[in-house]
């Protein structure tokens, strides 16, 4: 039933912390997640330092998915777009041939406050990797809900129980916000091939194990997945059709080395326009590791 137990390995970015879960050596992607970051649980005093901001970088053959549990961080790109996000949204940001966007922590930095949110990337499909650059916002009461039995859950992007998402998604997929009380139970029904379970808070118990906080099940396909929580917890259900693998290097997802290689060189010598609203810095191309030392 459990095929994988992935343990997030956390990360500081400069000044905040990120659990880091995909990409995972002995599991690449779940669906067409490559990328899976808990940002956070970090308490922010007001007035701290802008090292924390991620400045503008870039992006090719991927979705960027944001959502937060908690706090507020503000998204500017190079197609115009500046919006802020907040619990419960979605900012959907499709890079296709190439984006460049900046997360800011304005309003956080004006006010304090608690930063607690997941960001993931899916990659697109071979057909896709190459479409124009995108981005699109989904308010909190856009998304559908559902609640019984000590179980609320929201269906952030794909189809999943009977329902859909509006956020416009490139491949078969799902991605689910449980919020579960002691005792709730609830199912993962085995609708798609690949599918995970990250625990964002809490414990629950699967196949009479216990999980907690930071930890990402991988299920093997064909069975119906039967979640107890232990106690209070949000669990993320994550996964969809493969789409075949990816080869992913700093910001750059792509089926060749050579788009890559393209991608690394675009960025290197300033082809790939900044934001509009925040184009006064960026974040370098990160130089190979040395070679090793002869003995």
């Amino acid at each position: 039933m459990i095929d994988l137990v992935i343990d997030q390995r956390r990360k500081d970015l400069g000044g905040f912390e990120v659990g880091r879960v995909l990409p995972f050596a002995k599991r690449r992607m779940i669906g067409p997640f490559i990328f899976f970051d808990h940002m956070g649980p970090a308490d922010f005093q007001p007035g701290f330092g802008r090292e924390v901001d991620v400045r503008p970088h870039p992006h090719i053959g991927l979705s960027t998915l944001s959502y937060l549990f908690e706090g507020e961080m503000t998204h500017r790109d190079s197609v115009g777009v500046t919006q802020p996000i907040r619990p419960g949204e979605v900012n959907w940001m499709t890079a296709g041939k190439g984006i460049t966007h900046s997360e800011r922590f304005e309003t956080l930095r004006e006010h304090g406050g608690r930063m607690n949110g997941i960001q993931a990337w899916c990659a697109l499909p071979v057909e896709d990797e190459e479409i124009d650059p995108s981005f699109n916002h989904y308010g909190a009461d856009t998304l559908p809900t559902y609640e019984a039995g000590g179980l609320w859950a929201r269906l952030i992007a794909g189809q999943a129980y009977g329902a859909s998402s509006p956020v416009k998604t490139h491949s078969p997929m799902f991605y689910v916000h449980w919020q579960l009380k002691p005792g709730a139970r609830a199912d993962l029904p085995a609708e798609y091939p690949e599918r995970a379970a990250y625990v964002a808070q809490g414990v629950v118990e699967v196949d009479g194990r216990q999980f907690h906080e930071g930890q990402m099940m991988v299920f093997e396909p064909g069975q119906t997945i039967v979640f107890t929580a232990v106690t209070d917890a949000i669990v993320m259900l994550l996964g969809g059709e493969p789409i075949g693998p990816r080869l992913i290097e700093w910001n750059f997802v792509a089926s060749t080395k050579d788009r890559l290689e393209q991608a690394k060189a675009d960025w290197r010598a300033g082809r790939m326009k900044l934001p509009d609203a925040d184009d006064q810095e960026f974040i370098p191309l990160p130089e190979p590791p040395p070679p090793p030392s002869p003995l």
